[in-house]
């Protein structure tokens, strides 16, 4: 019985040394350093507050996050209660969050005096 167990034993550590070996005998790799020297960001200022709303128009821009347009016309009903002197507009964005939608930014900066961007919820 006792030489059993010693076997066993023998056979426990022989896999474990062996099985070390063998990782260290496998191919290494080489890694690239991830820190880099990024290109300089060109500040670009946010756009001045305005001063009231009476007399503008607000776009309320969805980008069509899943059941966010719901909750987009239910805010322009809501502020066109408590601002009834402000144009609320709702527009839903082409494409993702990311993606350009310069037919939209160019109807903004034509029509309208300030912007509501909801990104989810």
């Amino acid at each position: 019985m006792k030489n059993k167990i010693c076997l066993l034993f023998a056979a426990m550590l022989a896999v474990f040394l062996f099985s070390g070996l063998l990782t260290a005998q496998q191919a290494k790799l080489t890694v690239l350093n991830p820190l880099g020297q990024p290109p300089p960001i060109d500040r670009i200022p946010m756009a001045p507050r305005i001063e009231n709303l009476e007399g503008k128009t607000i776009y309320i821009v969805d980008i069509a996050f899943t059941d966010t347009h719901q909750l987009f016309t239910e805010m322009q009903s809501l502020l066109s209660e408590k601002y009834p002197k402000t144009k609320w507009e709702v527009r839903t964005k082409a494409g993702s969050y990311g993606d350009d939608d310069k037919k939209l930014w160019d109807e903004i900066k034509e029509k309208g005096h300030a912007m509501i961007m909801g990104v989810g919820h």
